[in-house]
């Protein structure tokens, strides 16, 4: 259990770990190239570990460093495991190494945790499906534990449903330039998450990987492609450093995070705009971006390309004037928790009225006061609500080490806000 200190915010500058959404996808086309790789700035936590723990069973050599990460990739080559790959409650693990596993050798049992156990992935077991690769639930259900059968693949036109992850669209694209004949990739629906996209496709170029595209509806990625090996620098996490940000939102501080310019192509950086709009005064500066609160006002807004960022901006609007609408989450539902009910939940527990209509998430403002906070081991929620009780002091955040999934020193980097 943590408890909220009653201590006042100061202003202050502080410093979070690399992208956990970029490191993933360094790592893996690392391990995707022929040769080695130095990744420099790479999140340590436990969902970047799975994906490291499963590529190394696949045969990728991982170093830890002083200068970072040592890669040796292996063109593509997987080797056979007879053991099954655990990847916890990592999703983006999970959907980006199931298309891995398909160019692989032999069989692959991916699987998790309960909560794991009910994500769906059917979708992109469907597209394999459709490029002769067999991949199928064991549970006949749409979700893992899944058994994934390696081998060349030639590769040809597929289609993908997008509705509920971007990270479906990320997994063909990123084993696309192993298989034989390329992938021409056609998105039935949506894309979500768009932001998420760009950067999966951002880091193929930079491994020297060819992608042609027509905005997020069609994708051609040639095929016998080579991923090149080399030094790659990730950057700072916006989705982490959000929450400090929200910080200088909700108190009037103004709060820096260090490392991160405007021209980041990681989609949570539009949370930016949201809280300009909401009231708040930031400030781009040459070492990093700040963010000073105001008179919170409710917005109306979009979220479907940033759903991480949805508990952040709920617990900002509940110190708002009004009712803030944010549309389009639906899909915060097959989150690492149900992360809709959650948010909900949890900002009643604190005095706020929240609802859900639709696809769309409403949040009455007022002044929340200290509550109990069930985090449903969902580190999005603990960060979150741990922000919310900076103005409420007292209020106790239940199993606060599930942050260790993704920003491990959370709790020490939000201790240096106090005076």
């Amino acid at each position: 259990m943590f408890v909220t200190s009653s201590q006042p915010v100061r202003n202050s500058v502080v410093q979070v770990p690399g992208s956990k959404s970029y490191t993933h996808r360094v790592v893996i086309a690392a391990a995707l190239a022929d040769g080695k790789s130095v990744i420099r700035n790479a999140l340590r936590s436990e969902d970047t570990q799975l994906t490291m723990d499963a590529l190394k069973q696949m045969g990728v050599s991982i170093k830890e460093t002083p200068s970072g990460l040592d890669i040796e990739g292996c063109n593509g080559h997987f080797r056979p495991t007879e053991d099954q790959i655990f990847l916890g409650n990592s999703g983006t693990s999970m959907r980006l190494l199931i298309s891995l596993a398909a160019v692989g050798q032999g069989d692959y049992l991916l699987t998790g945790t309960r909560r794991m156990q009910e994500r769906p992935v059917q979708a992109l077991l469907d597209s394999l499906a459709q490029i002769g690769v067999p991949a199928r639930s064991l549970n006949q259900n749409g979700c893992p534990p899944l058994l994934i059968t390696g081998g060349k693949v030639k590769g040809t036109r597929v289609d993908i449903d997008c509705s509920i992850s971007s990270q479906f669209l990320s997994s063909l694209l990123l084993m696309a330039p192993n298989t034989m004949d390329g992938l021409q990739i056609d998105v039935r629906r949506g894309p979500v998450s768009r932001p998420y996209i760009d950067m999966t496709v951002d880091i193929m170029q930079k491994f020297g990987v060819t992608v042609d595209r027509e905005g997020y509806d069609h994708f051609k990625v040639p095929g016998r492609q080579r991923y090149c090996p080399g030094t790659y620098m990730v950057e700072t996490d916006v989705s982490n450093a959000s929450y400090f940000w929200a910080a200088g939102a909700i108190t009037g501080k103004s709060i820096k995070v260090l490392g991160i310019q405007g021209d980041s192509l990681q989609g949570d950086l539009k949370i930016l705009h949201l809280f300009e709009k909401m009231g708040c005064r930031v400030r781009f500066e040459q070492d990093g971006i700040a963010v000073a609160g105001g008179a919170l006002k409710s917005i109306v807004t979009d979220m479907g390309d940033m759903p991480d960022m949805v508990p952040t901006v709920a617990v900002v609007a509940a110190f708002a004037l009004g009712t803030t609408c944010i549309k389009n989450v639906a899909h915060l539902r097959a989150k690492e928790c149900d992360r809709l009910d959650a948010v909900i939940k949890e900002l009643a527990s604190m005095g706020i009225a929240a609802h859900s209509s639709g696809d769309d998430l409403y949040i009455e403002g007022g002044q929340p006061r200290a509550a109990e906070i069930e985090t449903y081991n969902d580190h999005r929620i603990a960060m979150s609500f741990a922000i919310a009780g900076l103005r409420a002091p007292g209020t106790r955040i239940c199993n606060p080490g599930c942050v260790e999934k993704s920003f491990p020193n959370f709790w020490d980097v939000y201790e240096t806000l106090f005076i």
